[in-house]
């Protein structure tokens, strides 16, 4: 029985997931050069996490594989670290140009939103913004008038 388990420092675990991968909009792009590197690229990236993959099926449209994930991992972390990085291991063997390692992308002050998005004013909180508040007198002048103005006028 303990040939069935795995474990860790207080635990006996066996976590086996199903997972499926489709690319957008189902398209039958998983062939040739990338289909032939497409499993050492899973196998070297699960060894990373401590994973292991037990068995995996690479068809055009989708990629079946069953993966032992252990427990102190997030089952969502490594399959969105699987899916990433695969992603960005075939735009290299492609011969993409993109930079996708986030290195020296920008440049000194550069900022990756346009300039456009980034004209905020002052935070709300801050004291600077703030309105002087108004007196009793004339906020209890200002209540009455709206009262009045928001009741409807019966006409004669």
């Amino acid at each position: 029985m303990s040939e069935l388990y795995q474990s860790l420092s207080h635990s006996k675990w066996d976590c086996k997931y199903h997972v499926v991968f489709v690319p957008k909009r189902r398209r039958k792009v998983i062939f040739g050069q990338i289909r032939r590197h497409l499993g050492q690229i899973f196998d070297g990236l699960a060894r990373q996490k401590e994973c292991q993959i037990l068995e995996g099926h690479l068809i055009p449209d989708h990629v079946h594989m069953c993966i032992a994930i252990p427990p102190k991992h997030p089952v969502a972390s490594v399959i969105g670290f699987l899916k990433g990085k695969s992603a960005i291991a075939i735009a290299r063997l492609c011969g993409k140009e993109r930079n996708f390692s986030g290195e020296a992308f920008l440049g000194p002050g550069d900022t990756p939103f346009p300039r456009s998005a980034l004209n905020w004013s002052k935070s709300a909180n801050t004291s600077a913004s703030r309105k002087p508040r108004m007196d009793k007198k004339d906020s209890s002048e200002l209540l009455i008038q709206a009262r009045f103005s928001a009741t409807p006028k019966l006409s004669r």
